[in-house]
């Protein structure tokens, strides 16, 4: 999850040098890259590229593309690490839609540690003047279907290889977002093409790796280590965009991922508690 969490960091700089070009054409080459190669590898390690469970295959393919294309969208437009920063609240959604998808139990604590959570995102909305409206429920929706794609990757559990897991990313993504592209096409100039081939496969490796961490830990647990993005977009931000914030909106900042990080914590100390209950009687 940590080698994931470096991927998709410089994945977001690239996106952001990329305000030339639409969101939904990055995600064009983004997928069509990860297509090539997922597809290449599971030839070679002769796994079936059409997997067992099409239908959750299918749905996590759709969920994944509606938040990838959102996310991109947003993080084109506002600060690198309030973008980053957004994301943090789907862990918040994984885990609650964990009860009801993947039957997971939540502590009322766990539902404190989410409320401190939102109120970090509405410090920043409130003193942050780059962040509309518009723009934070966008980034809000996109780590609600980031959520919902986790949990359907949980539910899939150890019956699918991780690599037909990310392959059906793509292969849900690119009929939807190409017919849009085909008319709102940009000719990428110089080293945008070399951007966009980063973009791909920086995505390819950190989708992999996230992919095998959700399938053989605690969803809990494992969405909470997201929150090391935030250092990465904030360094990320300030020395290759210049951007800079105000006390308050680090304040705002800071909240949000002390609500994740006690999540996790609370997880990882309960689940222990359980194992050495279990052990005991």
């Amino acid at each position: 999850m940590l080698l994931s969490g470096i991927c998709f960091s410089l994945m977001n700089v690239l996106v952001k040098y990329l305000t030339n070009i639409p969101a939904t054409e990055i995600i064009v080459f983004r997928s069509l890259i990860s297509f090539i190669l997922s597809a290449m590898i599971l030839r070679r390690q002769k796994v079936s590229v059409w997997g067992n469970n099409k239908k959750l295959l299918i749905g996590r393919g759709l969920a994944g593309a509606i938040a990838l294309t959102i996310y991109f969208y947003t993080l084109q437009r506002i600060p690198l690490a309030t973008a980053v920063t957004l994301q943090f609240l789907a862990p918040v959604f994984t885990a609650i839609l964990g009860i009801f998808i993947v039957k997971e139990k939540l502590s009322p604590w766990q539902f404190l540690f989410f409320m401190v959570s939102f109120a970090g995102i509405l410090i920043i909305k409130g003193f942050d003047e780059r962040i509309s409206t518009e723009l934070l429920v966008l980034g809000i929706l996109s780590a609600f279907f980031a959520g919902l794609a986790y949990n359907i990757v949980r539910k899939l559990n150890t019956s699918e290889h991780p690599l037909v897991i990310v392959f059906y990313f793509p292969l849900v993504t690119l009929p939807l977002v190409s017919i849009y592209s085909a008319f709102h096409w940009v000719t990428p100039q110089g080293i945008e093409w070399l951007l966009l081939l980063g973009v791909g496969v920086l995505t390819q490796i950190a989708q992999y790796y996230m992919t095998r961490a959700f399938q053989e830990e605690s969803i809990a647990k494992v969405a909470g280590l997201k929150y090391l993005g935030i250092i990465y977009g904030l360094g990320f931000g300030y020395l290759i965009f210049d951007e800079t914030f105000n006390f308050y909106t680090y304040v705002g900042m800071g909240v949000v991922l002390v609500g994740v990080i006690l999540n996790v914590w609370f997880k990882t100390w309960s689940d222990k508690r359980k194992i050495a209950t279990q052990k005991s009687e």
